[in-house]
């Protein structure tokens, strides 16, 4: 199939979450699968220091907003270790910018004029460029336009009457909700503001344009998309998401198993594999605990958090089981690399002047010590709220690291909870949170220690349960072309119809 994915994000060239990582490796999987895949993004600041050469074009694309004419060229690259072209529409007056949506004072506020030029300009440039076009898979509501776009004919591009599109949702709690008043930016006529296209309560809403004009809806793990559909996680949009039902789809996120495999790991002390996992990690559980000066034993369980302090991730539940299990003289030790939240950053920071024997703090991020935790720690901490897919929980099965996870969204779909019966059956992998609170945190932890300490034959094998998962991304890839090709199918089959 020939596909055109739209982002603003794709690792290299620019990255704020889990995104990024989605549309980097995603359309390189699909290459490999046969696949003729085209990434478009904004040509953002950061693109410059992806260490990938950039080539200029001489394709100009002009778009006409309110009177007004914004002028982009087309600049391009590919993913790296592949041959998928990525072009970037580069317009430095709306994307030559620090960050890509915002600064320290809140988001941009020309954001909707921004993501409706670049829509805009991706259609332009499909046609420009000329790309067989079969799939427009578009992600989140900086894209979220595309698909009404092209549902309403706008530009009256002849590819439009062939080519079927695909919203992914990777955070339903981003929708892109603007003033009903800057509707004239998008080029859409008033007659489309109405609740069931793109009003919402009197605003206009660009997440929810693309989710009722798309062709099919993804998002990033089974659960993620059945929780959506729901009051509490809908976030507004609950309504119009089960009315989507019949073409709403969870895939769960792959992980880059060429980066995160323990194996080939350069940023461990000592390489391993489920072969020899035992060595392995009690060499590099060594290393971290001599980095952050916690005591060097190895009975003593060691957890890992990384990531972003933040309410989601359920950091004001850590630092109150944190408090108990360090003030109660539990061995525990804990390591945390992350940043955020201010007042978590105070709170972290008063436990470990207190009990920096046993925690470890790095307030900040580095990709080097990400892994090295990954592979050192015995146990993976993520009680989230809520979490679309999470990455973390399956870097820790690969590393043979013991997640400890909230059962929501993609947590739940990807940790097999360590049930007597799972346990029995050899298919556990983890460990739930039977109720989302401290108390519910504290027993989830003191459920893992006391297997790890007294039953290290039932450890073992969630250990290497863990570890012979496949989550890579040639698994996901296989499920996105099933919902390419029963989606094709769906609009051709509704055009002969017609």
């Amino acid at each position: 199939m020939n596909i055109v994915l739209i982002t603003t994000e794709a690792v290299p060239f620019a990255k704020t979450g889990g995104l990024a990582d989605v549309c980097g490796a995603l359309p390189v999987q699909l290459a490999n699968h046969g696949h003729n895949v085209t990434v478009l993004m904004p040509a953002f600041r950061q693109i410059h220091s992806a260490g990938q050469p950039i080539s200029e074009t001489d394709i100009s694309l002009p778009v006409d907003i309110e009177g007004h004419r914004w002028t982009a060229r087309l600049a391009s690259s590919t993913l790296p270790d592949s041959e998928v072209p990525v072009y970037f529409i580069d317009q430095p007056d709306l994307f030559d910018r620090p960050q890509l949506y915002g600064d320290e004072h809140g988001d941009y506020q020309d954001n909707c004029l921004r993501f409706s030029f670049f829509s805009q300009a991706c259609l332009q440039a499909i046609e420009r460029l000329k790309l067989p076009v079969d799939i427009v898979h578009c992600n989140d509501w900086q894209t979220g336009l595309v698909p009404a776009y092209i549902s309403t004919r706008f530009g009256d591009y002849s590819w439009m009457d062939r080519v079927a599109t695909v919203l992914t949702i990777h955070n339903l709690a981003y929708q892109g909700v603007f003033s009903k008043h800057l509707l004239p930016q998008t080029g859409m006529g008033w007659e489309h503001f109405r609740p069931d296209e793109l009003e919402f309560y009197d605003q206009l809403n660009l997440l929810k344009t693309g989710i009722v004009f798309a062709d099919a809806v993804t998002t990033v793990s089974a659960r993620y998309a059945e929780e959506i559909q729901t009051e509490q996680h809908g976030c507004g949009l609950q309504g119009v998401l089960h009315r989507r039902a019949a073409s709403l789809t969870g895939i769960p996120n792959g992980i880059d198993t060429a980066i995160w495999d323990p194996a080939t790991d350069p940023h461990l002390v000592a390489n391993y594999s489920i072969s020899n996992w035992q060595e392995g990690k009690a060499s590099n559980k060594r290393d971290l605990q001599e980095t952050f000066g916690l005591n060097p034993t190895a009975d003593a369980p060691l957890i890992g958090l990384v990531g972003r302090l933040a309410e989601q991730k359920g950091w004001g539940l850590v630092i109150e089981a944190m408090r108990h299990f360090l003030s109660t003289g539990n061995p525990a030790q804990w390591v945390v690399l992350g940043t955020g939240d201010r007042r978590y950053h105070a709170a972290l920071s008063r436990l470990a002047g207190h009990y920096g024997d046993r925690l470890g703090l790095h307030l900040g991020f580095s990709d080097a010590l990400a892994h090295r935790i990954e592979a050192g720690a015995d146990i993976f901490l993520m009680p989230s709220r809520y979490e679309p897919c999470g990455l973390n929980q399956l870097y820790s099965l690969r590393y043979g690291t013991v997640p400890v996870v909230n059962p929501t969204g993609g947590l739940s779909d990807t940790v097999v909870d360590a049930t007597s019966q799972h346990v029995t059956e050899g298919t556990a992998t983890g460990f739930y949170l039977p109720t989302f609170d401290t108390y519910g945190l504290i027993e989830a932890l003191s459920a893992a220690f006391s297997m790890r300490r007294n039953s290290p034959e039932k450890w073992t094998q969630i250990i290497q349960s863990g570890m012979t998962r496949d989550w890579s991304w040639g698994r996901s890839a296989v499920r996105y072309e099933q919902v390419y090709e029963k989606t094709s199918a769906r609009k051709h089959g509704a055009l002969r119809g017609h």
